[in-house]
């Protein structure tokens, strides 16, 4: 059987972004990028997007950025707009993860 060259995933860069900055607010973008593997710029543009869209709130101390999830929003898709952003981070948590929102 011939290996399947499809590099699609379920979910969006926004929402590994997303997920990565609730695991680790300190994380930096440099992180991200390898964690995501997108570019740096692409994880910046990202995080700007999150931050417009009150998803996310970013606070700057000296050089370095903390982030923090707005876990009581809404998901914008209308299949999905019934859920909130906890919601959709819980599903993607280990159940073993000491993460809170």
């Amino acid at each position: 059987m011939a290996e399947n060259s499809t590099t699609w995933t379920f979910l969006t860069n926004h929402s590994h972004v997303l997920y990565s900055i609730w695991q680790n607010p300190d994380i930096r973008v440099r992180e991200i990028s390898s964690l995501v593997g997108v570019t740096e710029r692409a994880v910046m543009r990202i995080i700007r997007e999150l931050t417009d869209a009150g998803f996310i709130e970013v606070t700057k101390n000296g050089r370095e950025n903390h982030y923090s999830v707005t876990a009581d929003v809404q998901l914008r898709h209308p299949l999905e707009e019934h859920r909130s952003v906890n919601d959709l981070l819980e599903m993607l948590s280990n159940k073993e993860d000491d993460v809170t929102s």
